[in-house]
């Protein structure tokens, strides 16, 4: 469970995006901007880590400049802005994902399902709402298992309404829960979203961090909602933001001030001002 660690220093900050630094209206304050700015001026990694896809990421480069890696669909991708391609992908199989649907559907009939490849965003024909019908002239849509290829999937989506999200996971997780990982984050419906087993948040951070040279106990993560919770017990200080989650803010004791309060700034001002980060050693060097 995060925890604050004294007097080591942060090297790595890993930020959820969606009601973690980025509100309702589509904009990061300037505190905000100033903070993680301030952050890699000291020599700090910057990652963000969302549930967002890759093609919904402009919010970094527009209105943070950011040009670094993102771990987006949960952790199932990693993706480069500065040359606006994926590094790594792990996908559902394709006989997975219409097993999970046929399950999923045994248990809710009035389930819609709908996916991310690493290319673009399908969807059954039910999956869209009304009020979002326009949807249905932007993306490929019908029978789902017509719909995806072999091994392409990173994010497999079933939507329902007239239930809690943790009802639907309830219902749902211990039958899927040995073929897919499954967690849920959108605040305006009722959907799960499912990724490879074992694939989290939490687990692509580590490979990220590791590969740097970096420790959990030198990582310090934001995030809000359960698809968080991973990942803020990982870091060696997880911060829950106290508008996010009652899962998020019950899987660490950090639990940093809400997003109308700008939180996130708060917490990266104050730790930069106790204890300066050191720069990153020269990865050349190993």
């Amino acid at each position: 469970m995060g925890q604050a660690t004294g007097q080591l220093r942060m090297r790595l900050v890993a930020s959820d995006i969606d009601g973690t630094i980025l509100g309702s209206d589509g904009r990061i304050t300037p505190r905000t901007v100033r903070a993680l700015h301030a952050c890699e001026a000291a020599g700090v990694e910057l990652v963000f880590v969302t549930g967002r896809p890759a093609r919904w990421l402009t919010p970094l480069v527009d209105q943070l400049g950011h040009s670094g890696t993102v771990i987006c669909s949960n952790g199932a991708l990693v993706f480069d802005l500065e040359t606006m391609s994926v590094v790594s992908a792990e996908a559902i199989r394709r006989d997975t994902l219409l097993e999970v649907r046929d399950i999923i559907r045994g248990l809710f009939p009035e389930t819609a399902f709908a996916a991310e490849t690493t290319a673009e965003f399908v969807m059954e024909t039910a999956f869209a709402e009304p009020r979002h019908r326009a949807l249905l002239d932007q993306v490929r849509h019908g029978d789902l298992a017509e719909l995806v290829g072999e091994d392409e999937v990173v994010k497999f989506m079933a939507k329902i309404e007239g239930i809690s999200a943790e009802e639907y996971l309830d219902g749902v997780a211990p039958h899927i829960a040995h073929l897919v990982a499954v967690t849920h984050s959108a605040v305006d419906m009722t959907m799960l979203e499912m990724a490879a087993l074992g694939v989290n948040k939490a687990v692509t951070l580590a490979e990220y961090a590791h590969a740097l040279g970096i420790r959990p106990e030198e990582v310090v993560a934001f995030g809000d909602m359960p698809n968080d919770v991973e990942m803020l017990s990982w870091a060696g200080e997880g911060y829950a933001m106290s508008s996010g989650h009652p899962l998020a803010l019950a899987a660490t004791v950090l639990h940093a001030p809400g997003l109308e309060d700008d939180g996130v700034a708060q917490v990266l001002e104050r730790k930069l001002a106790e204890a300066p980060a050191g720069r990153m050693p020269d990865r050349a060097a190993g």
